[in-house]
């Protein structure tokens, strides 16, 4: 299984975009996380499809789009259209989740689906066959800096155990207060793709703190350095 690392835009500087993914990318990041928030799903407003547009134009790696609004089926064509490479959903924000995973293939996108810390594991039972990835949020959505909370532990555990009985060849990404002194625990659960936000954003050299974090996934599952 491989591992990867998606630090959370939510966390940037705004205001020299361009400059924090040329320094995340060159730090050794596997993929750009890009919170989509619309002030209703969840109690924050912040970009849209212009915004990922921009963001494609600067980024060299997939973009990981995640979409905590409402109907998410309303703009999974023009998230697409402007660049997203990833595209996640939320099953407690649409009533059609799985013709919603099913458009997001059909423009050639990978899907998701994530579920908020209050959501049963039984939410994308029936479509597991039919996504790349799960995301297993680890605080409740809506705003970057929150404390991990340690029940999602054994929900991944148990997703990982699904996966593999289904033999299905699924990503499990956890959101939610990340660092590099809680990753290992994260991916020993079963999770193989990380976002952080602030755990990364929020420190003051970007290669050494991915660098450690992939040191701390290795090292808990095991892996060679």
């Amino acid at each position: 299984m491989d591992y990867y690392i998606a630090p959370s835009l939510l966390s940037a500087d705004f205001g020299r975009l361009a400059e924090e993914i040329r320094a995340i990318e060159e730090a050794g990041a596997d993929l750009l996380h890009v919170d989509v928030m619309d002030g209703r799903f969840v109690p924050n407003i912040t970009i849209g499809p212009f915004v990922v547009e921009a963001i494609r134009k600067c980024a060299t790696i997939p973009l990981d789009v995640h979409l905590m609004i409402v109907e998410p089926e309303r703009y999974i064509d023009a998230f697409s259209g402007a660049g997203a490479d990833i595209i996640t959903v939320h099953p407690e924000a649409t009533p059609h989740l799985q013709r919603a995973v099913a458009r997001v293939r059909e423009l050639g996108r990978k899907a998701g689906v994530a579920l908020n810390p209050g959501t049963s594991l039984s939410a994308v039972e029936w479509v597991l066959q039919d996504v790349d990835m799960v995301l297993i949020m680890s605080v409740n959505p809506g705003f970057g800096g929150q404390a991990f909370l340690p029940a999602s532990l054994a929900k991944i555990e148990l997703l990982r155990s699904q996966i593999r009985r289904a033999k299905l060849d699924v990503d499990i990404q956890v959101d939610g207060g990340i660092k590099a002194d809680n990753v290992g625990e994260v991916a020993a659960a079963g999770a193989n793709v990380i976002v952080s936000g602030s755990g990364v954003f929020g420190t003051p050299d970007y290669k050494e703190t991915i660098g450690r974090m992939k040191r701390n996934i290795r090292s808990a599952v095991g892996l060679k350095a």
